[in-house]
């Protein structure tokens, strides 16, 4: 395994509280836009909808892909805490060692 932290550790803990709200927030988000909660309704890219008859399929296929984008997101940022969290465990390694 590579033992050189990448990030320092106050990084490595900002880029876990980050990682934490983001997949939070997503994930929440995602499942809001998969039941279909008309409070995102505004958020839809609806601008199409008159070219496609005002058709409710067309609503519920921009729902669907964007809950599909926002678990994509979330999984990012799963990615992305587990990247932070290996850092602070070097960092807390390397401190360690040098004290």
């Amino acid at each position: 395994m590579f033992s050189c932290p990448v990030c320092g550790p106050k990084l490595s803990i900002c880029g876990i509280v980050i990682s934490v709200w983001g997949v939070v927030m997503l994930s929440l988000m995602g499942v809001f836009l998969h039941i279909r909660s008309p409070a995102f309704f505004e958020d839809l890219p609806i601008s199409e909808w008159e070219s496609h008859g005002y058709q409710t399929d067309y609503i519920n296929n921009m729902y669907s892909q964007a809950s599909v984008n926002c678990f994509i997101a979330a999984g990012l940022y799963v990615a992305v805490l587990i990247f932070s969290i290996i850092q602070q465990r070097q960092n807390a390694r390397a401190s360690y060692v040098l004290s």
